[in-house]
C-alpha cells in the first residue's frame, strides 16, 4: 500500500468546510478511483489539520494525482488554506485497528 500523511492550516473559519470537502471526495469521488483505500483527519492540538490517504498501490496513488478531476477538487480544497499543504509521500508499512469515527 502506498499513500500520503498531508498537513494543512485551514483559513480562518473554514475547517468545517474542509471537512465537508473530504465527506463529499469520499461520497462522489472515491467510488470512481482505482485503488482509493481510505483516509483519516485530525485536528491537531497544535492547530491545524493532519490527514492521511491511502491507496492500494503507488500506481493507483500516482494515476489519482494525475487525474484531472482530482485536481479540479485540491482546487476547491486549498481554496480554503492559508497555505499549500505539507505532503509526507510513502510506503504503508504497518496499520492497527478501525479509526473510523
Amino acid at each position: 500500500m502506498y499513500g500520503s500523511v498531508y498537513r494543512i492550516r485551514p483559513k480562518a473559519g473554514k475547517e468545517q468546510e474542509i471537512i465537508q470537502l473530504m465527506e463529499e471526495w469520499e461520497r462522489e469521488r472515491r467510488p470512481k478511483v482505482k485503488g482509493a483505500v481510505g483516509g483519516a483527519m485530525f485536528k491537531l492540538d497544535n492547530g491545524g489539520l493532519m490527514g492521511v490517504a491511502a491507496f492500494d498501490s503507488k500506481d493507483s496513488y500516482r494515476a489519482n494525482a494525475e487525474d484531472p478531476e482530482q485536481d479540479a477538487f485540491y482546487q476547491r480544497w486549498r481554496a480554503l488554506m492559508d497555505t499549500d499543504p505539507e505532503w509526507n509521500d510513502g510506503e504503508i508499512i504497518g496499520g492497527w485497528g478501525s479509526i473510523a469515527p
